[in-house]
């Protein structure tokens, strides 16, 4: 701490003889009362490993000035500590606005670990809002929060688990479901739950397309050194919707490695997914098997009982009462989706809130009338094969027909993947009404019209295309 003190007097020295007035003490004791307070948060172990590096430059025109000894440290410091740090200085010196953190180029190249580094030049200062490589955690996402019904009640279990554990359990832990059903929300939890408990510890949640997207932007500016150690130096990585990185080959590949660098140093990886690891299309047969590896948790859409007590949670988070007959209503006719649910809740509260009237069954129905009619609506494979072959121009016998053309059969093929995503029915079922083929040629398309859809652009916006236009029927 003290070196980090005597580098901070070298830069104020030229400012104090140019003015006659000595501020090193003061900002030697404002930077020691903040850090002291910020071990008192995150704990003496966090703040020797992550803050003692740090050397306090300047502190004007709302802008708080860091030099760090390497751009990971940097990095890191603006994804955990760059709030802590804000808030502290604002309560405790001055209000600001900013805090920029500056790599020491003399001092990454003086450091045993980038001996062997080839020395670059020294970038510009970056601001603490610039991009984080994680996602801040919500707030609103813990534990207490989260409704437990026979639909979720073993993914809570195994969270709670995981959270509570200072070893690695279910290794991975492997979340799948639909959209909207608490997948994201127990990650937040384990998060947490796990700073909470142990704040010296080092979580990391974020999307596969954020993880793609870092990787992507390493590889462009020749940084994969720090991209490798921000991913593997961490306790706890959590990895949302992976099944985005599918088809992308190098991100997966990269993926594969960070994930085989966790494990062996025993530290815990949470995966969540809209299927199970093994009907993941274009992943990695590798990655899929590492995937399954550990503890896959299927959770199911809430039922009638669990969305109405959903509801309740969310009532008595908001400090509202709603009549019971409303509650029902929205429970009954919302049935698939709870982040759904809870914005048609939110959106009848708030019109009665701007409206200055109460909540009422007839109120609800004519606001939601447009979310309820297309919940009500039920798209058939009848409403499919037309859609399909309406978009592609060909003729709606063609679906049922033995023709093998490309320009048939690969429509045929998209009709299949939408009737499996878009409808209840069965493969066997969906095989029956596109001319009695076998369940696994249905299979096949749904498989082959995945893979297309991360493969090749065009695929994708037809499919996106004929979807609007079946949900707006």
């Amino acid at each position: 701490m003290q070196d980090a003190f005597e580098k901070t007097k070298d830069v104020l020295k030229s400012n104090e003889e140019t003015s006659g007035i000595s501020q090193k003490d003061d900002y030697d004791q404002n930077w020691n009362k903040v850090i002291a307070l910020l071990e008192k948060e995150i704990g003496t172990t966090a703040v020797k490993n992550w803050l003692h590096p740090l050397v306090f430059i300047s502190a004007k025109n709302h802008t708080l000035t860091l030099s760090a000894p390497t751009r990971f440290l940097a990095n890191w410091i603006r994804s955990h500590y760059a709030d802590a740090i804000r808030r502290l200085w604002g309560q405790n010196v001055a209000p600001i606005h900013t805090i920029d953190i500056e790599i020491d180029a003399a001092a990454a190249a003086d450091s045993p670990a980038n001996q062997d580094t080839p020395k670059v030049e020294k970038p510009a200062a970056v601001s603490e809002n610039a991009d984080y490589f994680g996602a801040r955690l919500d707030p609103r996402m813990t534990f207490e929060g989260f409704v437990v019904g026979p639909a979720n009640e073993l993914a809570f279990a195994a969270a709670k688990r995981v959270a509570e554990n200072d070893v690695a359990v279910f290794n991975p832990l492997f979340f799948y479901g639909g959209v909207g059903i608490g997948k994201t929300h127990l990650m937040h939890a384990i998060g947490w739950e796990i700073q909470n408990r142990a704040p010296e510890k080092n979580v990391v949640y974020l999307s596969a397309e954020k993880f793609m997207y870092h990787f992507v932007r390493a590889l462009k500016q020749n940084d994969m050194v720090a991209f490798k150690d921000a991913f593997r130096n961490v306790d706890v990585l959590m990895i949302d919707d992976v099944q985005f990185i599918s088809g992308k080959k190098s991100t997966q590949q990269e993926f594969i490695h960070t994930f085989n660098a966790l494990l062996d140093q025993g530290k815990q990886i949470v995966i969540s997914a809209d299927k199970n690891p093994a009907e993941l299309a274009a992943l990695d047969e590798r990655l899929k098997s590492r995937l399954g590896g550990g503890l896959s948790v299927d959770i199911q859409p809430a039922d009638f009982d669990l969305r109405r007590r959903i509801l309740a949670k969310k009532l008595d988070i908001a400090e509202k009462t709603i009549p019971d007959d409303v509650v029902d209503y929205l429970a009954e006719k919302i049935s698939t989706n709870v982040r759904e649910l809870e914005g048609a809740l939110n959106r009848i509260l708030a019109h009665a809130d701007l409206m200055g009237r109460p909540v009422t069954l007839d109120g609800t129905q004519t606001i939601l009338g447009d979310l309820f009619r297309a919940h009500d609506r039920k798209i058939t494979i009848d409403d499919i094969q037309k859609a399909v072959a309406e978009f592609y121009n060909i003729k709606l016998s063609d679906m049922s027909s033995s023709r093998r053309q490309r320009a048939v059969a690969r429509p045929r093929q998209i009709a299949m993947y939408l009737a499996k995503q878009m409808t209840p029915t069965s493969l066997p079922q969906i095989g029956q009404q596109f001319g009695g083929r076998d369940h696994t040629t249905v299979m096949h398309a749904v498989k082959k019209v995945g893979e297309l859809i991360v493969e090749d652009a065009c695929i994708a916006e037809d499919i996106s295309r004929i979807e609007k236009s079946l949900k707006s029927i």
